[in-house]
C-alpha cells in the first residue's frame, strides 16, 4: 500500500476517522517540539527511524533529487527562448543579462533557504510552503500577497508549458509533413489538437498524490532537458559553421528590419522587444516559487540549507552554461530572425529525426515540470479544503484501487475532480491565448521580483534581524528595488506584445 498523503489531515479510511498528527490549521504554522542543535544533527536519539524531528515521515531526499527537481523546474520551456532574448539586447548586453539573472537568483535563493526553517536555520520550525515561510518570518497581509502571487504564477506557468508543449508536438508533425513533401507544402495546422493532448496526460500525472511521488518524473525530466538544450546546442554550432561566421550585432535587432511575419520592426517596437526579452530571461530561471517545497524533501542530517545551496549552486551553474550556450549560439546562427522557440526555429531543416527527437524530449520534460510546479497549488487547494469540509467523505474518504503490474492505488475524489478541472481550465486558456514568448514574458515579470527577491530579501532581513538603515540592509533594500524596476518593465513590454498579437488574433482558430 503506498505511503498516505502528507498534505491532507484527519481523513476517513474504511469508515475510521484516520488522526493525522502531522497537519495543523489552514495557513498556521505547525506546532513543533523545540530541538537542540545536537539533536536536530543527530534526531535518532530522540525520534523513531520512520519519522522526522516534527513528527512527519523520514523525509528522503538528497543532493541529487534536490537538483533534479530545480533543472526540472529552471531549465523547462524558457531556453527555448533565450535566443530570440538575446537577439533583442545584442550581444554586448545579452549575455551580461543573462549572467545578472543568475547570480540574483543564485544569491536571493540562498537566502530563502535560509527560511526554511523560522529562527535557527539547523534547529529552527520547519516551514513546509513558502506561505509557511512569510507566515513565520512577516506574518500580516505579506502571507495572503505571497499566496495570490505565487499560486497565481503556478498557475499561469502551466499554461505556459501547455502552450509550450503543442509547439513542439506541431514542429515534429510539421518536420516531417515538410520532409515528405519534399519543401513544397507549408504544412499549416492548429494547435488545438496538440494542446488537448497534453491535457489529458496531465490528467493523468496530476492523480500523483504529492511533491515525495514525483522524484523519479523529476530525474525523467531533467535528463530530458538536458537533451533537447544539448540537440539545439549542436545545431547552433552546425549552423554556424555551415555559415562560416557568427550573425548578430552589438546592439541586437536593427530598426527597419523585417521580421518572418512581415512586419517591420519600428523604434517603439524595438523598444518593447527589449523589454519583452527581460521577461523571458526572469521566466528562464523562475524556480523560486517552488524552492520551499522542493527543501522540505530533504534529509537530514546535514541540515537542509547546507545540502539546498550546494543543489542550487550546481543547478544554476550548470543551467546558465546552457542558457549562454544555447542562447548565443541560437543568435549566432539566425542572428536577429532568432525564432521565439529555438527548435522550432531549426524545424524544416536537416537532420529532422534529430530534431524530432529534441521535441519529444520537450514534451516529455514540459509533463515532469508541469506536476513539479502545480503539486504545491494541488497541495494547498486540498489542504484548505479538507481543513473546511473535515467530514465530507467526498474530500477526504481514500479508497484503494488495486492496479495490475502497479500495486493498490488510493483514490480521493475531490482530488480526482479538483485537479482533473484544473488542467481543463489551462487548456482552455492555452487554446484562447497561444502566444508562447508573450506569456512567457508575463510571468517572468509577473513573478520574479515579488517571488524571487522580494519576500527572501525581506525574511531574511526578519530572521538575521538586520538593522534598518546599516550598510548591509541597505545593500539588499537597493537590490530590491532594482528588481523591481526591471519587473516593471519587462510586465510593460510583454503586456504590449499581447496587445498587439491580438490585432490579428482569432479564439480557437490559431495557426502555424
Amino acid at each position: 500500500m503506498l505511503p498516505r498523503s502528507r498534505t491532507l489531515p484527519s481523513r476517513i479510511h474504511h469508515g475510521a476517522v484516520e488522526e493525522r498528527h502531522d497537519i495543523r490549521h489552514y495557513l498556521q504554522v505547525e506546532v513543533q517540539p523545540k530541538v537542540t542543535e545536537s539533536e536536530a544533527i543527530n534526531p535518532q536519539s530522540n525520534y523513531s527511524k520512520c519519522f522526522d524531528d516534527d513528527g512527519r515521515l523520514k523525509r528522503t531526499g538528497t543532493f541529487w533529487t534536490a537538483t533534479s527537481h530545480i533543472i526540472t523546474a529552471v531549465i523547462g520551456s524558457g531556453v527555448l527562448s533565450l535566443a530570440w532574448a538575446i537577439a533583442q539586447l545584442g550581444w554586448v548586453a545579452g549575455p551580461i543579462v543573462l549572467a545578472l539573472f543568475a547570480i540574483v537568483n543564485l544569491y536571493t535563493s540562498n537566502l530563502l533557504s535560509m527560511c526554511y526553517r523560522a529562527g535557527d536555520p539547523v534547529t529552527g520550525q520547519r516551514n513546509y510552503t513558502y506561505m509557511d515561510a512569510v507566515k513565520a518570518n512577516l506574518g500580516g497581509r505579506k502571507v495572503m500577497l505571497c499566496g495570490l502571487v505565487q499560486y497565481l504564477n503556478l498557475f499561469g506557468v502551466a499554461i505556459g508549458y501547455t502552450i509550450a508543449s503543442s509547439v513542439s508536438m506541431m514542429a515534429i508533425k510539421r518536420s516531417n509533413c515538410y520532409h515528405k513533401s519534399g519543401g513544397k507544402d507549408p504544412c499549416h495546422m492548429s494547435s488545438n489538437g496538440y494542446m488537448i493532448t497534453f491535457g489529458i496526460i496531465e490528467v493523468i500525472f496530476s492523480q500523483i498524490k504529492d511533491f515525495n511521488e514525483v522524484w523519479w518524473l523529476s530525474i525523467v525530466a531533467a535528463i530530458m532537458s538536458f537533451t533537447y538544450s544539448t540537440v539545439g546546442l549542436g545545431l547552433g554550432i552546425g549552423k554556424v559553421a555551415g555559415n562560416g561566421d557568427f550573425k548578430g550585432s552589438l546592439l541586437g535587432i536593427s530598426i527597419g528590419t523585417v521580421t518572418h511575419s512581415g512586419a517591420v520592426v519600428t523604434s517603439t517596437e524595438k523598444m518593447w522587444r527589449t523589454m519583452q526579452a527581460l521577461g523571458a530571461i526572469a521566466f528562464a530561471y523562475s524556480y523560486s516559487l517552488v524552492l520551499i517545497e522542493i527543501q522540505d524533501t530533504i534529509r537530514s542530517p546535514p541540515a537542509e540549507h547546507k545540502t539546498m545551496k550546494k543543489a542550487t549552486i550546481f543547478s544554476i551553474t550548470v543551467t546558465t552554461v546552457f542558457y549562454m550556450l544555447c542562447g548565443c549560439f541560437g543568435y549566432a546562427a539566425f542572428g536577429d530572425l532568432a525564432p521565439g522557440n529555438l527548435l522550432t526555429g531549426f524545424g524544416f531543416y536537416n537532420p529532422y529525426w534529430l530534431l524530432d527527437i529534441a521535441n519529444v524530449a520537450i514534451v516529455v520534460h514540459l509533463v515532469g515540470a508541469f506536476q513539479v510546479f502545480c503539486q504545491p497549488l494541488f497541495a494547498f487547494v486540498e489542504k484548505w479544503s479538507a481543513q473546511k469540509w473535515p467530514k465530507s467523505d467526498f474530500v477526504t474518504a481514500e479508497y484503494d484501487i488495486p492496479i495490475p503490474f502497479y500495486g493498490v492505488y488510493q483514490l480521493n475524489l475531490f482530488r480526482l475532480v479538483w485537479r482533473t478541472m484544473f488542467v481543463i481550465l489551462t487548456t482552455l486558456i492555452s487554446l484562447l491565448l497561444p502566444f508562447f514568448n508573450d506569456i512567457v514574458g508575463i510571468l517572468g515579470a509577473f513573478g520574479f521580483w515579488p517571488l524571487t527577491v522580494y519576500f527572501p530579501v525581506e525574511m531574511y532581513i526578519a530572521q538575521q534581524k538586520i538593522e534598518r538603515w546599516s550598510s548591509r540592509w541597505l545593500g539588499l533594500q537597493i537590490l530590491s528595488v532594482s528588481c523591481l524596476l526591471v519587473s516593471i518593465v519587462a510586465a510593460v513590454g510583454s503586456v504590449a506584445g499581447v496587445v498587439l498579437d491580438l490585432k490579428t488574433y482569432k479564439p480557437f482558430k490559431t495557426t502555424y
